[in-house]
């Protein structure tokens, strides 16, 4: 798959590729990761890519004109690649999607990084300042995503967020296979937040490891963590609990585990 990034700050993203297990995503070709400057699309000898809003306000806004001309230039070059052999389009040869990072849109959740995941990849937009000309992304953007109720300096962070969560989805990527499988929210398992790890030492600041993880009987482990994983949901988020009842994913032992956690936060 293949992500274009358009952002004022490419520079941003040079560390990313190369820490963790992103490194192997990347340099191993299973993300490609193409960074552009609308600055590079301006003209001037300011290559000046905001301005003024009309109606006064604080702020500048992103202008339209240089964005649509590096859209231009990101799809031109997707095409090319894909003449070459890159499978940088979908199957029909439609140009991958624009997304802008945005707080009104669709705030981004596990199984919208699954999909984004087995996709061929998109054309990222990180806006800044006050935001871009409504005209652009009328024009342009085909979907707006948001990582919650809350104001970044700029869209970056949250291109960095997607790009990390779909990274290490992609086969080989984690050492364990099935450690993905694992994670909180994965609605494929249950939709869940996950249990607490341990390590060594088993004693740590007088705190134990609980006798459980160290029985070496897999069965009780394998409940203890699915108990503490009901309970943890339940305090933090029990949204999670009542979607999870609604869709028949809570076993009789579960509601045991539920039962008993409410009994001993109720006294």
């Amino acid at each position: 798959m293949r992500f274009d990034v358009i952002t004022l700050f490419p520079e941003l993203f040079a560390p990313f590729q190369e820490a963790g297990i992103n490194r192997r995503a990347y340099s191993g070709g299973l993300v490609k990761l193409k960074l552009w400057n609308p600055r590079d699309h301006a003209e001037g000898n300011y290559r000046r890519v905001d301005d003024r809003p009309f109606g006064g306000g604080p702020g500048m806004v992103m202008m339209a004109e240089p964005l649509l001309r590096c859209l231009n230039a990101v799809r031109a070059d997707r095409v090319n690649a894909a003449s070459d052999g890159d499978n940088a389009e979908d199957g029909e040869g439609h140009c991958a999607p624009v997304v802008l990072f945005s707080p009104i849109g669709e705030v981004l959740h596990h199984a919208a990084v699954e999909r984004w995941a087995k996709s061929t990849g998109a054309i990222l937009i990180c806006g800044r300042y006050e935001g871009i000309d409504q005209r652009f992304i009328d024009s342009h953007v085909d979907l707006q995503i948001s990582l919650g109720d809350f104001v970044l300096s700029g869209g970056e962070i949250a291109a960095l967020a997607l790009l990390d969560a779909v990274a290490r989805l992609q086969p080989g990527v984690l050492n364990d296979e099935g450690s993905h499988q694992l994670d909180s929210f994965n609605p494929a398992l249950d939709g869940l937040l996950d249990c607490p790890h341990y390590t060594r030492p088993e004693v740590w600041q007088g705190q134990p490891v609980p006798p459980p993880l160290l029985s070496g009987h897999h069965a009780q482990i394998e409940r203890w963590r699915r108990d503490r994983s009901v309970e943890i949901t339940a305090r933090h988020r029990p949204d999670l609990i009542k979607h999870a009842r609604a869709e028949g994913r809570l076993g009789t032992a579960d509601e045991a585990a539920l039962a008993a956690f409410q009994l001993r936060t109720t006294d």
